[in-house]
């Protein structure tokens, strides 16, 4: 069942969960997934990194993507992940995104709101809905920030933006981490008390279990998994009996093993019943 990025954000909020979104790249990381939604009955999004949609991968892959979501007996959403700007937005729209990501984080904090508000009015027109971020999520080789997302600013950012779902620096980064990182539990309540978006964590990959538990008990709504998706896929290929050629039967474990690892996320954040 296709769901709108809030829609199906306003569920977890219902249900004190988080909703699981899985950064997908082939055939393969798609059935994964989609087997994991159904085995679970869990909400569920897929999501593509914005330079898939600077290439030629989204325009193949958009397709299987909505048509899993059309299939699927539980809600789930396709959404652009960190968007570099309105081009990509934009392919996100015609590939069928139910949501996207625009990441100006990196700007000043004005400029950031004017390119997050425009993004949100376009969206609109479409009847969806957007996620921010405020506070830089950078790559775990360059170490974890404690620079954390201010509250005023949070509150002062969606306010001015209209976005529906915020991306917070609350102490994950993208990537493998060199040591376990430590999330900021107080501070992600207080963003959840102090504005009214469903909050995302992104650099879900390789966050402690009983972390990611405290931090959507403190709030958070949303968790982005990309970088453990690619190694479950990975591990599986590594493992499969080389004299196997014909390639759907050689990627059928890799696909098993992608679907493990999701149904293990989800019951994680309690999205699963």
């Amino acid at each position: 069942m296709r769901y709108e990025l809030k829609e199906i954000l306003d569920l977890g909020e219902q249900g004190s969960f988080a909703v699981p979104a899985f950064n997908v790249y082939n055939l393969e990381t798609v059935l994964g997934v989609m087997n994991a939604a159904a085995e679970t009955g869990a909400p569920v999004i897929f999501q593509m990194y914005s330079r898939l949609f600077d290439s030629q991968n989204a325009h193949y892959v958009a397709p299987m993507i909505v048509q899993a979501i059309d299939e699927l007996k539980v809600p789930a959403a396709f959404h652009l992940d960190h968007g570099a700007g309105v081009p990509e937005v934009l392919r996100a729209f015609r590939y069928g995104a139910t949501g996207v990501m625009i990441d100006a984080s990196q700007d000043p904090l004005e400029e950031n709101i004017a390119k997050t508000r425009a993004v949100v009015e376009m969206a609109k027109e479409i009847g969806i809905t957007v996620e921010g971020e405020l506070g830089h999520v950078g790559a775990a080789k360059d170490g974890v920030s404690t620079d954390y997302t201010r509250v005023d600013e949070a509150a002062r950012f969606v306010e001015g933006t209209g976005v529906s779902a915020l991306a917070v620096a609350v102490g994950t980064a993208h990537g493998h981490y060199k040591q376990a990182p430590v999330l900021a539990i107080d501070r992600i309540r207080e963003l959840h008390a102090g504005q009214p978006a469903h909050l995302v964590l992104h650099g879900g990959s390789g966050v402690p279990d009983d972390q990611i538990a405290a931090s959507i008990k403190a709030g958070i709504r949303k968790v982005n998994f990309g970088t453990d998706i690619c190694f479950a896929l990975l591990d599986g290929i590594r493992e499969v009996d080389p004299s196997i050629y014909a390639l759907d039967l050689f990627m059928k474990d890799p696909i098993e093993r992608v679907k493990r690892f999701a149904v293990d996320r989800i019951k994680l954040l309690g999205a699963g019943k």
